[in-house]
């Protein structure tokens, strides 16, 4: 899995934003906070806000239902402090601590789950271009690494890539997230919905090359990261997807 933020603003950029505005949250910069499975190109999860903590851990809690409790084999984002404080939070246990009478009473310890792995990518810029890249594992093993590594079928390296790759798809897709424009957000929880409905339609309706497969007769199958996930077996057009249910009855 990987994690990134994406940067967009709000009616007006936050350095032209009053202090009673920023406190309204209402306009000003909102970055996309982004999960990405880079081995089916799939969109775990989305949270639009202010780049905060809370935002990040509000991103791994949504990230971790999906996945029912089940922990990544490795996690990957860039250098930002916060992720690491959330992944010790989210992906831990209380153990409470023993204590004998009369002792001083010491409060619960967290254990991380087995298994927890996350690394870093920092990038180090001068006039515009990438000069130096340093990988980092903060929390986990180096066996647990490298046995992440061996299975992944997208990359055999500690990267970004892949939901950087993405941001720039959803950039194209979304024009009020294009760079150096005139095309930007006016309401903030529009923008959010906006958003939203270019990401998640992108999981069924955006057949990605890269995910095609090559039939017996050498023409190629069109597949989504939707199809690459085994969640369905055909290209959704827009009316299904916004026609399925969210919630299935029973029946």
């Amino acid at each position: 899995m990987q994690l990134d933020e994406k940067w967009a603003f709000v009616f007006k950029k936050r350095w032209r934003c009053s202090a009673e505005e920023l406190e309204q949250e209402k306009v000003g910069d909102c970055w996309d906070h982004v999960a990405f499975d880079p081995e089916h190109r799939l969109v775990l999860g989305v949270i639009f806000g202010r780049r905060e903590q809370r935002n990040i851990q509000k991103l791994v809690l949504q990230v971790r239902e999906q996945l029912a409790g089940r922990v990544p084999r490795l996690i990957c984002a860039d250098g930002y402090a916060a992720y690491a404080e959330v992944f010790r939070r989210v992906y831990s246990n209380l153990i409470p601590s023993a204590h004998k009478r009369g002792q001083r009473r010491v409060g619960p310890k967290r254990e991380l789950l087995a298994g927890l792995t996350f690394a870093t990518v920092q990038k180090e810029m001068r006039e515009g271009r990438v000069v130096k890249v340093e990988r980092e594992l903060v929390i986990g093993s180096q066996e647990n690494l490298k046995v992440a590594l061996e299975q992944s079928r997208a990359s055999k390296t500690i990267n970004t890539a892949f939901v950087e790759r993405h941001n720039a798809t959803d950039r194209h897709r979304n024009a009020r997230k294009s760079r150096r424009t005139y095309r930007f957000s006016k309401d903030w929880d529009l923008h959010a919905a906006a958003g939203s409905f270019v990401l998640y339609s992108y999981n069924f309706c955006w057949c990605v090359r890269t995910l095609r497969r090559q039939r017996e007769d050498g023409t190629h199958q069109k597949r989504t990261p939707a199809m690459a996930a085994q969640l369905s077996d055909h290209v959704w057009s827009i009316e299904e997807w916004l026609s399925y249910p969210v919630v299935r009855g029973s029946s």
